[in-house]
């Protein structure tokens, strides 16, 4: 039994906070810091927020945006942006919502795909949109949040002064699978896909999260990464943005981490493994602890067994760090804990078994699949390999997103069509089931290497390397055709600066190569100066820039 209607307009449960603790903050965004070098900050309550919110739909409605309509959004994080996000989603626009560090060309491409009809960002936004003719086929209305300079632009603040202060505004009700939002991926395996979500997709989410996390309503939340701080009415926390890039979590400054948890006695955090890394580093230095801290949650990539044992000395004993399993498609699809993963399956990692993930959450069912580079059109159970068996990841469920916006060969590539009219989403990684019911994940499907005589999976291979103490991390490639491809690692030292330790450590690791069965096939290491790694996490390697780069080394 879920707690709400999954069928409700996401931002229903906005309007709900509001009626309920119309004076607790909703969001806190720092604005700037006073001579002494004190972080100020600004904030909406939740009936600031959802005024606001009623106010933005309302203007944007008489100026003539509809229900269903396209709607890209690029403003930076800040108090006008949940806003502007909430009123889209009570007039039952669809906010497109694209991470700009994907790249100039990438976000043209997701623009042409997406079809927008209104444009709504900030003045160098619009700029942008000119010069490169972003979405210049389907845009209808264009709107920016600063001075309308550009002649076919208008500005948002004059649509909304000329709307009378706490104008109510219904949520639109959603129809069945009615499009909520379409949410790019970060791109990590190609071009970025715009996952189609529902309003039922993001409830199920939030109502996963809740129960599997315990979260309650009047929490505090660390939200490094801003979008997800669009959850916290519905979870009922606030939602503190803290002072930083947030498209730079690898370069934060730990110390205003710090500040922003000491500020309000920060209860939950969401972090990139990349951050946790830098702020474990320095909270480890300077001896930290953060007594306030009731949970730690990280995703996007694994986070490394060090990385959580020295983010985990500046935590109460009865604080945690989890790290879900999913995707932009799916999250979350299973979930463990540190603790877990400290005292039971750290050394099986390091042996080269994979990376467990955990149990699959609640009303979600997880199936593992013969591996298969071709679309699959009709789900059978032949399909499915016996435990212990490394194959392809498979989910269903409430919180799984139904497709891609116009990627229609994506969508036959990604959906097994199942009998009751549901479908399984194929994560594209790969892994297996152990005897007790944990997945163990071994890497993205992509990403194996397929030589003459075996096949190789990048995790496993991986983590044996990743144990030597100068060793950064190692990324497994393949170089030449799948079935013929030569096995090359790749290396990135802590110490990127000293290169006359390179030799000693190659090895090393050829040492402890020797000692694993199924790493012999690697031909070559190569020391790499910097893997190219994605924007938004900052950890999901960019295997295929690291593949052409070693053929080059080794041609």
């Amino acid at each position: 039994m879920t707690s709400f209607d999954l069928s409700q307009n996401i931002a229903h449960h906005l309007v709900q906070r509001a009626k309920e603790r119309p004076y607790a903050a909703a969001v806190i965004f720092p604005q700037g810091r006073d001579s002494s070098g004190q972080v100020s900050y600004t904030h909406y309550t939740y009936r600031q927020l959802d005024d606001e919110s009623n106010r933005i739909a309302y203007a944007l409605k008489q100026h003539g945006l509809q229900a269903d309509q396209r709607a890209v959004l690029m403003v930076k994080p800040s108090l006008h942006f949940f806003a502007i996000t909430f009123a889209l989603f009570k007039l039952g626009a669809t906010p497109i919502l694209i991470d700009p560090g994907m790249g100039i060309k990438n976000i043209k491409t997701c623009l042409n795909e997406a079809q927008p009809e209104i444009f709504i960002g900030i003045p160098k936004a619009h700029i942008a949109r000119k010069l490169m003719g972003w979405g210049k086929q389907s845009l209808r209305t264009c709107i920016t949040t600063g001075m309308a300079w550009l002649p076919d632009t208008i500005s948002l603040n004059n649509l909304v002064n000329r709307t009378p202060n706490n104008c109510p505004f219904d949520c639109q009700q959603p129809k069945q699978s009615q499009t909520a939002a379409i949410l790019f991926t970060s791109g990590s395996t190609g071009v970025p896909k715009g996952a189609i979500y529902s309003h039922q997709n993001f409830n199920a989410q939030i109502d996963a999260l809740q129960k599997l996390y315990a979260i309650e309503a009047g929490e505090i939340d660390l939200c490094t990464f801003p979008l997800f701080a669009l959850f916290a009415p519905a979870l009922g926390m606030t939602a503190v943005i803290p002072d930083m890039d947030a498209s730079k979590p690898a370069q934060v400054n730990p110390d205003r981490i710090f500040e922003t948890i000491d500020d309000f006695g920060v209860t939950n955090m969401f972090g990139s493994p990349a951050l946790l890394r830098r702020v474990a580093s320095q909270g480890l230095h300077q001896n930290k602890k953060l007594p306030t801290l009731k949970r730690v949650i990280s995703a996007g990539a694994p986070v490394p067994a060090t990385v959580l044992e020295q983010f985990g000395s500046m935590l109460s004993d009865d604080a945690n760090i989890y790290t879900p399993y999913g995707a932009t498609e799916a999250l979350p699809v299973c979930s463990i804990d540190s603790k877990t993963i400290l005292s039971q399956t750290r050394q099986l990692t390091d042996k080269g078994h994979g990376i467990c993930v955990g149990q699959p959450v609640a009303n979600l069912a997880v199936k593992i699949i013969t591996i298969d580079d071709h679309a699959i059109e009709q789900w059978h159970d032949q399909l499915e390999v016996t435990d212990s068996t490394i194959g392809e990841i498979c989910v269903r469920g409430k919180q799984v997103t139904q497709g891609y916006f116009n990627r229609p060969e994506s969508n036959l590539l990604a959906k097994i069509q199942a009998d009751d009219n549901d479908f399984y989403h194929r994560m594209g990684d790969v892994g297996y089931r152990d005897n007790k019911g944990n997945i163990w994940f071994c890497g993205r499907k992509t990403h194996r290497v397929q030589t003459t005589k075996e096949t190789l999976f990048t995790i496993p291979c991986e983590a044996v390397f990743n144990t030597h103490p100068q060793v950064y991390r190692t990324a497994l490639v393949g170089v030449g055709n799948a079935g013929e491809q030569q096995a090359i690692l790749c290396v990135e030292l802590m110490d990127k600066n000293d290169k006359t330790q390179a030799d000693k450590i190659i090895t090393e690791l050829k040492q402890i190569q020797q000692q694993f069965p199924h790493t012999q096939a690697i031909e070559q290491f190569l020391i790499h100066p910097a893997f190219p790694v994605d924007i938004r996490h900052n950890a999901k390697i960019f295997r295929e820039k690291l593949a052409a780069w070693a053929e080059k080394k080794i041609s």
